[in-house]
């Protein structure tokens, strides 16, 4: 079942959440909170942001003040960095951070001090090793940055910045999250302003405040996302933040006093949501691309009460990031909000919501994760998984089956998650039924052969798991009724009334015509003995297939990062050729011929942008730098000297102005183009070599 929490004009304050674990689950009657004596209230406030969930149940199931004074020092024995010894340098810290927190950053603000998020990281972190304040810059909020080196062992960057903001320049210093936020909260004047052109708001705060505008698209300075856009692992940081106190603690001793064994790990925090998440892989016939398709339902969800409208709403983003091994190839984001009137809220309390989508996908062993964030509430989950793309061998396969609870019309003209053979499947990803539903199925064959498609059927089994004469239903289904293809597809359903409530199995079995198994796969999913199961609201954005030119450039990103040259320039290719002005397209894929050493068909691939004013930086760009690698170095210097009058902090435009005046024996050109670019990012190690290449020339 899931929940919701009803408020309004009113969003929580609490900001982000930790990592999953197995919850501990304790027996007995607990004491509620406000009957414990003041001595131990007072503990539980000043143990918040280090106490385990379960060892605050646990605690709660303590029946006398002598069992709690011996938790209690049972508590901060097991974070002594220094046992044996009569001072515990942990406690002693901690309460000295909580009592400055609470004197110094309560101002403003009616909540205690330790409750608010400069005291939260306060107590957290301790003081910052340096603190930038801004509270009187033009253009910009009152902010604050904080500054910390990390406990790696802890899972925390080796540097990383904090930054704290009066969202619309009043009241308490909020922590700003580069992905939630953004720069343009910010900034004070934001007419005129896009709230997706990243790149721009960078430009903007870097033009007011220019040591404020690196912490803003990322928490560890200079480290410069992908397209300006802040990245998930912004909330990945956040969350190690907060649960840093929490890492290498084991529950175990706690159970001791409630006489249970075994080790409890860390409960999610107050923000973590559970959820349920469905993935299918499916190839599309047509388009012949693969698509990874998810839905995703969180088990609780926040919603705030607009006035004017007389509407309740919630405001779902989802950032999906696509791994092979530790490098990600591919990443999103897609914004989901959703209002409904007041006559809706009961269906969504009793229903909840599922969020779908769907990308495309090159062949191969990759790691999935989908963030989702309602920003009403600041509730937060995730879901990860290991996928395999395309077929493993060139035999015949069984892809799915994938379940649902009932098909309805699809669309021809309009992409959709889990839209099959021209129907959409609805997906409840918690898998359970009611006696009402249908158990509606979609599967797929690949790799058929003519013979196997003449006499071959697939067998389908549900079977209950219960040991006790389980439930059976069988049917089959005979290939050769379909008009013969090496990828066929199939739709069925199954009354679940059928079916009595119980966990079930599902098997298919490809079999040839001498009843031999040539491919096989299996499903699970639950009949619920309730008379009705609520179904979540589906949240679903479809694509025009006529822009499909998109998924196609999608592929030659994936195929780009995973060093497969040849599929990346064909599906940039085809990119181009199903829509010769999408320029995103036309400079991305400037960029990987760049980086292939084809520098001659990148300069006639940017030619298309030469009277496009929009794109006059992009176009000199990869002009200077495709004459750099043919070594052309006076064209080249021409139009990066063009790119960098519009633009004149790109790395990319002073690093290659100053090789190519090295190269023509302007030492001075090339030593004034290679200090701009180190200042702008110290880090570059190849830079640095150059210019003391450079400098020990001039001398």
């Amino acid at each position: 079942m899931k929940t919701i929490e009803k408020k309004k004009n009113t969003i929580m304050a609490f900001f982000l959440v930790g990592l999953a674990v197995v919850p501990f689950v304790v027996t007995g009657a607990q004491v509620k909170e406000k009957d414990l004596p003041q001595k131990y209230k007072d503990w539980l406030t000043l143990a918040s942001y280090i106490i385990l969930p379960s060892e605050r149940d646990v605690f709660l199931q303590l029946g006398s003040d002598r069992d709690r004074d011996i938790f209690i020092e049972a508590f901060w024995k097991q974070r002594d960095p220094t046992p044996g010894t009569p001072q515990n340098e942990f406690q002693e810290e901690h309460t000295k951070r909580f009592n400055y927190a609470n004197e110094f950053y309560r101002r403003g603000t009616p909540r205690e001090g330790w409750m608010t998020d400069m005291g939260q990281m306060y107590i957290i972190l301790g003081a910052a090793s340096s603190i930038e304040r801004f509270e009187g810059t033009k253009g910009i909020y009152p902010c604050q940055a904080w500054y910390y080196y990390g406990d790696t062992t802890k899972g925390l960057p080796t540097y990383f910045a904090l930054v704290f903001f009066q969202r619309g320049g009043a009241g308490e210093f909020k922590l700003y999250n580069p992905t939630t936020d953004g720069p343009i909260s910010l900034l004070i004047d934001t007419r005129d302003m896009d709230v997706f052109n990243y790149e721009k708001l960078y430009e903007k705060v870097k033009e007011l405040a220019p040591t404020l505008a690196p912490v803003t698209l990322s928490i560890i300075p200079g480290q410069f996302p992908y397209n300006y856009t802040p990245s998930p692992q912004n909330n990945i940081i956040l969350a190690d933040i907060v649960t840093s106190p929490k890492k290498n603690i084991s529950a175990a001793y706690a159970t001791h006093f409630l006489h249970y064994k075994g080790i409890v790990s860390t409960e999610y925090l107050t923000n973590y949501v559970e959820s349920a998440a469905t993935v299918a892989l499916v190839k599309d016939p047509i388009l012949g691309v693969h698509f990874c398709q998810f839905a995703l339902s969180p088990k609780k969800i926040s919603v705030d009460y607009f006035q004017p409208r007389d509407q309740y709403y919630c405001n779902f983003k989802i950032d999906v990031s696509l791994r092979a091994g530790e490098k990600i190839i591919f990443q999103y984001s897609k914004d989901f909000p959703f209002y409904f009137p007041p006559d809706r809220l009961a269906n969504v309390q009793a229903n909840g919501v599922s969020i779908e989508d769907s990308f495309p996908v090159i062949e191969g062993k990759y790691g999935l994760t989908v963030l989702l964030q309602n920003s009403v509430g600041k509730e937060f989950t995730v879901s990860e998984r290991e996928i395999v793309v395309g077929s493993v061998t060139e035999s015949p396969q069984i892809v799915g089956p994938i379940l649902g609870y009932d098909f309805r019309t699809g669309s021809s003209t309009i992409h959709t998650a889990f839209q099959f053979m021209g129907q959409q499947l609805q997906v409840d990803p918690s898998g359970t039924f009611s006696p009402k539903d249908k158990v509606a199925f979609f599967f797929y064959l690949v790799n058929l052969t003519e013979d196997l498609w003449r006499d071959g059927e697939v067998d389908i089994l549900v079977r209950g798991l219960k040991e006790k004469e389980p439930l059976q239903k069988a049917l089959s289904i005979r290939l050769r009724d379909q008009p013969f293809q090496k990828t066929l597809g199939f739709a069925q359903t199954i009354p679940a009334g059928e079916l009595a409530p119980d966990y079930y199995e599902m098997r298919l079995a490809l079999k040839n015509g001498k009843g031999e198994p040539a491919a096989e796969a299996k499903s699970q999913f639950i009949i619920s003995s309730q008379g009705d199961v609520p179904h979540p609201v589906t949240l679903s954005k479809g694509f025009p297939l006529a822009n499909s030119f998109i998924y196609y450039y999608g592929l030659a990103l994936q195929y780009a990062q995973t060093d497969n040259q040849a599929q990346a320039e064909a599906n940039f290719e085809k990119t181009l050729a199903l829509n010769p002005q999408y320029f995103e397209g036309i400079v991305g894929y400037g960029e990987f011929l760049l980086k292939a050493g084809k520098h001659g068909r990148a300069l006639e691939i940017v030619e298309s942008l030469a009277d496009v004013e929009a794109r006059q930086f992009d176009y000199h760009l990869v002009r200077g730098r495709a004459f750099e690698g043919k070594g052309e170095y006076a064209p080249a210097i021409s139009d990066l000297l063009i790119a960098n009058r519009i633009y004149n902090s790109d790395t990319r435009v002073l690093n290659s102005l100053g090789f190519c005046y090295y190269k023509t024996g302007e030492k001075k050109g090339a030593l004034d183009a290679l200090n701009a670019s180190l200042r702008l990012n110290a880090g570059q190690k190849d830079i640095k070599e150059l210019l003391a290449r450079v400098e020990k020339e001039l001398r």
